[in-house]
């Protein structure tokens, strides 16, 4: 059973992201999340908070993300909410096109996808799920 254990919420700016950082190492450290596991939460959390800064709430700092985490044994779940528009996120153009190779922009999706073990979209996409299987021994 999922339990909801952590939650915070910040502002709408890149500092924000170093407070996210820490958030998601203690939670990895007290899960004991193997170093590979730990890394792929880290980039795609990451890639899911700036996301939601610069397209969910167009760096406008008023505007407030929410980052929570539930675990049960060898399963993590990080919830992201921003308070923008959302966005259309079964139109979202693939980064491995020829045409789109070199945008500076538009992988994160991408990562998040190829990262974590389960991605969902919510809320019009202003909110998104990550699950990730902590392959931690029984």
């Amino acid at each position: 059973m999922l339990v909801a254990t952590k939650k915070m919420e910040f502002s709408s700016t890149y500092q924000s992201v170093s407070q996210v950082e820490s958030f998601i190492e203690s939670l990895c450290e007290t899960h004991r999340v193997p170093p590979d596991n730990y890394g792929n939460i880290l980039i795609a959390v990451t890639e899911a908070i700036n996301n939601a800064i610069q397209h969910g709430n167009k760096l406008d700092p008023e505007k407030k993300i929410s980052l929570e985490f539930m675990g049960e044994h060898q399963r993590m779940i990080f919830a992201i909410e921003d308070q923008g528009d959302g966005f259309d996120f079964d139109n979202v153009p693939d980064p491995t096109e020829p045409e789109n190779l070199e945008k500076p922009h538009g992988r994160g999706i991408f990562l998040m996808r190829n990262l974590a073990d389960e991605v969902a979209f919510e809320k019009q996409g202003r909110l998104v799920r990550l699950g990730f299987l902590t392959n931690q021994p029984a």
